[in-house]
């Protein structure tokens, strides 16, 4: 157990930990903090994940391109992280996420893993869009 915090470490690689994809997504410390964000400003609602008109302005800001939800395929949906044990976003528009985060500079993918790394860029953005701070 930590000490600190009272519970149990993450067996995940340090390296892993903070950003990586998780499928077409972004998984990790990074993008549990952005789920928990969209959801905390009204982008998404946190039952139903249906975009919010507010969320759409804000995620159209951003220049995501994403399909409109369907009954088979709904736009987002939370995805269990594997090391937080909390959700960050998964389907289409958290797949448009790590495509604009990637397009725009914000994180770069390591050759040959999953790991992402936050670049100044994308610390300024976060900080930006998000009011988060890394």
């Amino acid at each position: 157990m930590d000490n600190d915090l009272g519970k149990a470490r993450s067996r995940t690689p340090k390296h892993l930990r903070f950003a990586r994809t998780c499928y077409r997504h972004m998984g990790g410390e990074m993008a549990v903090a952005l789920h928990d964000k969209i959801l905390s400003l009204g982008w998404l609602d946190g039952e139903t994940y249906r975009l919010s008109t507010t969320g759409k302005q804000a995620f159209d800001r951003l220049g995501l391109s994403y399909p409109p939800p369907t009954k088979r395929r709904p736009l987002t949906c939370g995805c269990l992280d594997w090391s937080e044990r909390r959700a960050h976003l998964g389907g289409p528009l958290g797949a448009a996420l790590l495509t604009a985060f990637l397009q725009n500079g914000w994180v770069i993918r390591l050759a040959d893993s999953r790991e992402l790394q936050l670049t100044p860029a994308g610390r300024e953005q976060l900080r930006q869009h998000f009011g988060l701070t890394f």
